[in-house]
């Protein structure tokens, strides 16, 4: 199904894609293979307060924070190509890592990006209701130019 509007909601570990034609909603998720790190580490007491291989997976045993898996981020890219609009969102900065990313390296997904939105962790119809109020106020304001 070909659509012209998708929202991407994303974090380094997961991908939810929803593309939108015609009243229908399609949802695709695609999963990081690998969680890259970087090695390095925090010292004195900021190192305490994250500690090394925290449970929420943002440092490796070694220290450092998460890197960016370019595969992963091209998989997403891959799944828009003939979007006409697209809508980026999730919490910390996958979702700018993965705008980066089309803008060297899938260069027709970098300019469908409409916007790149900071969000928690919404259902998958909290995330539809997300896009279509975004998607209604943003071709408003286009047609209007």
């Amino acid at each position: 199904m070909t659509s012209y509007h998708a929202v991407v909601w994303l974090d380094r570990k997961e991908a939810h894609i929803l593309t939108f034609e015609e009243g229908i909603v399609e949802v695709e998720r695609i999963k990081s293979r690998s969680h890259h790190l970087a090695s390095g580490g925090h010292a004195g007491s900021h190192q305490n307060m994250h500690g090394r291989a925290s449970a929420q997976g943002h440092h490796s045993p070694e220290g450092g924070h998460a890197t960016s898996d370019q595969t992963f981020y091209h998989k997403i890219a891959q799944a828009l190509v003939g979007i006409k609009e697209v809508l980026v969102t999730g919490p910390a900065q996958a979702k700018d890592e993965f705008r980066a990313h089309c803008e060297h390296h899938d260069t027709a997904v970098a300019k469908a990006i409409v916007a790149v939105e900071p969000s928690d962790h919404p259902s998958d119809e909290q995330l539809a209701a997300l896009a279509r109020k975004y998607f209604i106020k943003y071709d408003h304001m286009h047609s209007q130019k």
